[in-house]
């Protein structure tokens, strides 16, 4: 199983493209019941509940450019101005075409993408029944995938709806999603905020590692793209491939449909354009074992953060636009010239896919800080 393949396949099939599978009628199902969101059960992460928000060890080892380290503590927030909601990416392993309510990789992907937002917010994350990385690798291959393809927005409207009734009470919200769960969100803006009474409590939107169209004032709809810290109720998207790996031309990653439109490019490091030292906190491991940090020091943490390493910047170039990665290499110094997550050597239908969150995560998380900081100030 290729998985580029598998993340054009869930392009696919979420945005509802004329694509093998996708252009097949799909056959009458009987609707499954709706989910319980009052049972905690339903919740990856959930305030007054031990979960991946609440007990991951998020210990980090600074590692600086001469290759001394620090260790940095993790601090939760013990009272938050704002509520972060959030939607996993495509991860489950369930064989059938939608998963079921039962986690399996669910909990670490939750862990390594979002639990560190609860330094600045409470942290929302429902499971839902996704479609499952069996169904798009079955899609790919021209045959009807089976899956329900609004059952995944169903179940998160409906966890959101449930959250609004009972856990809101009128706080400000950050939604935030990945791939799949980016296109969730994406929607979910659209439907409960652009143009509602809702707005107002938008504090941000972060649909990450997903094409979402905006015009060339940056606006979707009536949600305008960030262009100043502290600003909110707007919009942080983007894509990232490596300024060495420009996106395939048959990627969906960085391009969109539509007339006057391209996809939403944000540089959480730089709202207002240009470059950025990427803030980044990195998985310590790196695909089937550790990566070499730091010449002749072992890192006992499960994150690193590697100030100066990176660097990010939107850039646009024909029918694309995204986030370009570019690695600050210098062998003269002890700290690794190079990070994982590219897959398949490069691919450059994928890109840094799978690190889109990571990258920036520092720079994600000051943004919704200082986003925190204005909306508790106005209300």
């Amino acid at each position: 199983m290729k998985i580029p393949i598998i993340a054009l396949g869930a392009a696919l099939l979420l945005a509802g493209g004329a694509g093998s599978a996708c252009a097949q009628a799909a056959a009458p199902r009987t609707a499954p019941a709706a989910n319980d969101y009052s049972d905690p059960k339903t919740w990856l992460c959930l305030p007054g509940q031990a979960d991946p928000c609440s007990t991951q060890d998020l210990t980090t080892t600074v590692i600086a450019a001469d290759g001394t380290t620090t260790v940095e503590p993790f601090v939760r927030a013990s009272d938050p101005a704002v509520d972060c909601f959030y939607v996993y990416p495509t991860i489950s392993t369930d064989p059938t075409p939608n998963s079921d309510m039962t986690p399996d990789d669910e909990p670490r992907v939750a862990a390594v993408h979002f639990a560190r937002f609860a330094s600045v917010c409470r942290t929302f994350a429902p499971l839902y029944r996704q479609v499952t990385l069996a169904a798009l690798a079955k899609a790919m291959t021209g045959q009807d995938a089976g899956a329900d393809r609004e059952l995944p927005y169903t179940d998160v409207k409906a966890a959101f709806d449930w959250y609004l009734a009972h856990e809101n009470k009128g706080r400000g919200i950050v939604l935030i999603g990945h791939s799949q769960g980016a296109g969730i969100v994406q929607r979910l803006v659209k439907d409960a905020f652009d143009g509602k009474p809702l707005r107002k409590q938008l504090v941000g939107a972060m649909p990450i590692g997903w094409s979402v169209p905006v015009d060339d004032k940056g606006m979707f709809g009536s949600i305008p793209s960030c262009s100043k810290l502290g600003q909110t109720g707007c919009l942080v998207s983007y894509v990232s491939f490596r300024d060495t790996l420009s996106p395939a031309p048959l990627t969906l990653f960085g391009r969109v449909t539509g007339a006057g439109l391209h996809a939403a490019c944000v540089n959480p490091g730089a709202l207002s354009g240009g470059k950025a030292a990427a803030h980044s906190y990195l998985r310590t491991r790196s695909g089937a074992g550790k990566q070499p940090w730091v010449a002749g020091k072992t890192i006992e943490t499960g994150y690193v953060s590697v100030p100066g390493l990176l660097t990010t910047e939107c850039v646009r170039a024909g029918a694309f636009s995204y986030l370009k990665v570019t690695t600050n290499a210098d062998p003269a110094d002890p700290r690794t010239d190079s990070i994982g997550g590219d897959l398949n050597n490069n691919d450059p239908m994928w890109g840094l896919h799978t690190l889109d969150m990571n990258l920036a995560m520092g720079d994600l998380i000051a943004v919704v800080r200082a986003q925190a900081d204005s909306w508790k100030k106005a209300n």
